[in-house]
């Protein structure tokens, strides 16, 4: 049986105000928590036990998904009192863990949304016999991302995370927050203290002469760090760019959850996602967004690439271009806001108390 471990502690500090509530795993994307689309795709590459590593707002995560039966899966929930870093967590959930020490075990970020060969990548690290094997991928600018240089044979040759000089970019590969670790590896990380699996575990590895190995993958790749990047993640999903088997619906401009009310003239483009009980009136444009449960879009109003919170409202003739309104906040009539504004849960804005006009 094939085991994985998914890292979903983190606090999502740069998705505030969307994880003051919920954390970022949590969050949905086309449809449903994010996390449903890692577990589907896990499942349907082979894994059927996953130890989900929580930490912040933990107790959120157990009443969804439940013993994970309903998703084909067996789910284990091992909760850190202290954050404990990647290395600590992956440490302390291999507790729950069965697999013998030579069996491979897949670890993987709970914020990453990636088309990668789950099967591929184990088989990748079978055949190499290797002690971890990372997925790699290639980025225009990685100088925020940990640099990892392999030779021909995929061999890991060194790690460089986040490099602060020109001559440190010595790749444009990085660590893509995917890895199988042999079940011994994991029992070598330090217990009872936070732990970096990028900055102390593999190069501490590669440093004892340990088998790293790196397979570099093309596919669809985002991290979800930041609002635009996981608006941009759920509209990909909704329109099929990257597939998931959770996506509620088949691939296309826009997606209705059950009881979301779109009425006639309302225009959704660009794989937009309403939520439950969500509405969005007539003469109302939203393209490339997230409506989640329960909000509610006035008539006239332009909303691109943004995500508006459970609960919240956006008033008649209002415009949001790359903005993240938070749970029951309320945008008054006739505001203009772009460019990354963040509005915080339960704030209220008057009418036409914001305009912004580009130059």
């Amino acid at each position: 049986m094939t085991e994985a471990v998914l890292l979903v502690g983190g606090k999502g500090t740069r998705l505030r105000p969307l994880t003051l509530n919920t954390p970022k795993p949590m969050v949905p994307a086309a449809g449903v928590p994010f996390i449903a689309h890692q577990l589907a795709r896990a499942r349907a590459a082979g894994v059927r036990h996953v130890v989900l590593a929580t930490s912040y707002l933990a107790e959120v995560f157990e009443p969804y998904f439940g013993d994970g039966a309903a998703h084909g899966l067996r789910l284990t929930y091992v909760t850190e009192k202290e954050p404990l870093g990647t290395g600590g967590a992956i440490r302390s959930a291999a507790d729950a863990l069965t697999t013998g020490p030579a069996g491979a075990v897949l670890v993987f970020n709970g914020d990453i949304l990636t088309g990668l060969d789950i099967r591929g990548l184990l088989h990748r690290h079978e055949r190499a016999q290797a002690d971890v094997t990372l997925h790699l991928t290639r980025v225009a600018d990685p100088r925020a991302f940990g640099l990892v240089p392999t030779d021909a044979d995929g061999r890991v040759l060194a790690f460089t995370e986040k490099p602060g000089r020109p001559e440190e970019i010595v790749t444009d590969q990085i660590n893509a927050g995917a890895y199988v670790f042999r079940r011994d590896v994991i029992d070598t990380i330090p217990t009872g203290r936070p732990v970096s699996v990028e900055r102390e575990t593999f190069p501490g590895l590669l440093a004892s002469g340990a088998l790293l190995h790196g397979v570099v993958d093309a596919s669809y790749w985002l991290d979800l760090g930041r609002p635009a990047s996981f608006v941009q993640a759920s509209a990909d999903l909704v329109r099929g760019v990257v597939r998931s088997p959770a996506v509620p619906g088949e691939p296309g401009e826009h997606l209705l959850l059950p009881g979301a009310h779109a009425e006639p003239g309302a225009r959704l483009t660009g794989g937009t996602v309403v939520g439950a009980g969500a509405y969005v009136a007539a003469g109302a444009e939203v393209d490339g967004s997230v409506v989640l449960d329960g909000a509610r879009i006035e008539a006239g109003a332009r909303i691109r690439a943004s995500m508006i919170g459970q609960g919240a409202r956006v008033g008649p003739r209002t415009a949001l271009d790359g903005v993240v309104i938070g749970d029951h906040a309320e945008v008054g009539a006739d505001n203009e806001l772009c460019d990354g504004a963040r509005i915080w849960c339960g704030t209220v804005i008057p009418d036409a108390a914001i305009r912004f006009s580009a130059a």
